[in-house]
């Protein structure tokens, strides 16, 4: 079974009067431990596929299905609790508490699944420490670099133990140091068993995953998958 199964999915918005396809038609399967990078120029739809694939939105006609589960016809409640139970969000702005430590930043979606507090600081400890970042839990965003932000969203993206890690140009903010630093990690969580999920236009990064989805006009025109020995096949 698919963890993720997209059939004729359209988002249509009224724009002025006018009809505007933000996705056309859209089919994807998407299978377990794969490593995914979904690209395309502005307008071309990633950004709505993404957050089609993220549960932060709806198809206005298609069926989206989740580890078998119709997302299509959830309500806001059902998908924040997928949100928070199956997808954990990695984004270019790191989207961290600014007052609030590292290590409560990774217990966030802990607590909207009340998960008790001794369990909780277990859980994000542990998530920090596979980052890397056990010796700045009680640092706060400010007091880090930007790397370093971005791994405690990784922890926090990882903390639920999701069946797929959404990031959305995760190096994006950050120099060629620190980036090459982040695809590292996420590479090692593909290597541990971990679905990823990669927005970018950056065709450097985009070689990390096996797989690449071009979009243009809200349609997929290119379906490629990396072999290990960098070479393309359809």
């Amino acid at each position: 079974m698919a963890l993720i199964l997209l059939k004729n999915i359209y988002k249509i918005y009224n724009v002025g009067g006018e009809e505007v396809r933000a996705l056309d038609g859209v089919n994807l399967e998407i299978k377990d431990n794969e490593y995914l990078a979904i690209m395309g120029p502005s307008g071309s739809g990633k950004s709505t596929l993404m957050n089609m694939v993220g549960c932060l939105d709806t198809p206005t006609s298609g069926i989206y299905e989740f580890e078998g589960e119709m997302v299509q016809v959830m309500d806001d409640s059902q998908l924040a609790s997928i949100r928070n139970r199956k997808i954990g969000f990695v984004f270019q702005t790191f989207n961290l508490l600014p007052k609030a430590t590292a290590q409560h930043n990774v217990e966030i979606p802990l607590i909207y699944a009340n998960i008790r507090k001794d369990k909780r600081k277990e859980m994000a400890s542990e998530a920090l420490s596979s980052v890397g970042l056990s010796d700045r839990s009680h640092h706060r965003p400010n007091e880090l670099s930007g790397g370093q932000r971005q791994r405690v969203a990784i922890a926090r993206a990882l903390v639920n133990n999701p069946s797929i890690i959404l990031a959305d140009e995760p190096t994006g903010n950050l120099d060629s140091k620190s980036g090459e630093e982040i695809m590292k990690i996420l590479d090692d969580l593909h290597n541990r068993g971990n679905t990823i999920i990669l927005v970018t236009h950056e065709d450097d990064i985009a070689q990390h995953a096996n797989r690449i989805i071009r979009l243009l006009d809200g349609k997929i025109i290119e379906d490629l998958y990396i072999e290990k020995n960098d070479s393309f096949i359809c």
